[in-house]
């Protein structure tokens, strides 16, 4: 029997029983569609948090005040000491080391801010001006915060473009005052850049020199520090200076956190990879279940099938070629089934990315490719029985439909 003959038998057997056909498609491509979207889902998030980390800038260490403890509990809680100060002067300290680019320390906090009558809250960055290129922010209109001491604190502050919209529509914000809190701060710059980053919008955004921060929110502490090295190479060598620095500083103490950006970026590939890994499998599982659908639609086929059986085998069909009609049955079954799902997770997908343009959803090439090969694996194996089963009937009884 060629290749040619079985190809037509099969999908002869499929059109014969369309109903049947239909049921067994729609599971297969379910199981297939499944697994696309799920595996999608988590890879979009672990590419968003890259992409989160990654517009922080290149080669950057985040210097955080307050130790993180691995295990037990710090002596100094029953003490009711707290975690020192993270100072302005610490910062400064960092720029002492000739790998060392740039650093912008950081204040957060919100406030409202208004002009003429026209208030809203926003979140205020208290920082310097090489935060701009640290954070590699664009500048639409104006100037950045201006290149100064970091004591220094100056009245004047840059804004989002949302903001201003909001707050002076059509006219120019360029030179306006506004009050931020109980604090006049006149408009120097407006940023151009869009989107959040790290959680911080960046339209809808204030920012102020740092010591002006910490005078508003009536702070010395520093939120954290964005140290920015030259090279990839000197990272490590960098976050080793800053450690030994602020425990020179703190009496010896070692009361801050270091982390890198490539450690940080490290942890959340490692989470959401086993997530989707994960998520890949649970939905891998509904392929097993269109395969024991098969495997039971096919046993009852067989026997509404039994004088067609028959007939091959009065032929002179052999048990082996008998097998091979019914796998190949399964075989193709499956493989529209696989490819109808993966159209329709596809879709799907390009569904989501639509509806939440911010999650970049792609099925991953290694998920796409093993829930294929899963669902034609898991048909045809799990057609073996009612082809094997098919093969040892008695032709005789067969034709009788015994």
């Amino acid at each position: 029997m060629h290749s040619n003959d079985v190809s037509r038998f099969a999908w002869g057997a499929l059109r014969g029983y369309p109903t049947r056909t239909l049921l067994m498609l729609v599971a297969m491509a379910i199981g297939v569609a499944a697994v696309v979207v799920l595996t999608a889902l988590g890879e979009g998030a672990r590419r968003y948090v890259v992409g989160e980390f990654t517009s922080l800038g290149s080669n950057l260490i985040i210097v955080l005040p307050g130790r993180s403890e691995t295990a037990g509990v710090n002596p100094s809680t029953f003490m009711g000491e707290t975690p020192r100060d993270l100072t302005l002067a610490d910062a400064q300290a960092l720029t002492r080391n000739r790998n060392v680019e740039r650093i912008a320390p950081l204040n957060v906090g919100a406030a409202d801010i208004s002009w003429q009558g026209r208030q809203r809250e926003v979140t205020i960055i208290g920082t310097n001006h090489d935060m701009l290129a640290v954070r590699n922010w664009e500048l639409g209109l104006g100037e950045f915060l201006p290149d100064t001491d970091l004591e220094l604190a100056s009245p004047v502050c840059v804004i989002g473009s949302t903001i201003r919209d909001e707050l002076f529509g059509a006219r120019r914000a360029i030179g306006e005052w506004v009050r931020i809190g109980d604090r006049r701060f006149r408009v120097i710059g407006v940023l151009a850049s869009e989107g959040r980053s790290i959680g911080v919008d960046v339209q809808e955004t204030v920012l102020i020199p740092v010591a002006s921060a910490q005078q508003l929110f009536n702070t010395p502490s520093l939120f954290r520090i964005l140290v920015e090295v030259k090279s990839r190479d000197a990272i490590t060598q960098v976050q080793q200076f800053i450690i030994r620095t602020l425990r020179e500083r703190h009496q010896g103490e070692e009361d801050v956190t270091v982390i890198t950006q490539d450690a940080v970026l490290a942890t959340f590939d490692r989470i959401f990879s086993a997530l989707t890994y994960a998520m890949g499998g649970m939905a891998a599982i509904s392929l097993l279940v269109a395969g024991i659908l098969i495997m039971n639609v096919m046993l009852v086929a067989i026997s509404q099938r039994t004088s067609e059986i028959g007939l091959l085998k009065a032929l002179g069909a052999a048990p082996q070629q008998i097998v091979i009609l019914f796998l190949s049955e399964a075989l193709l079954l499956s493989v529209l089934g696989a490819s109808l799902g993966l159209l329709l997770g596809q879709l799907a997908t390009g569904v989501l990315r639509q509806v939440f343009p911010a999650l970049p959803a792609q099925a991953p090439l290694w998920a796409v490719i093993m829930a294929l090969l899963v669902a034609v694996v898991t048909g045809v194996l799990f057609s073996l029985l009612p082809a094997r089963r098919a093969a040892r009937l008695d032709p005789v009884l067969a034709l009788s439909r015994r």
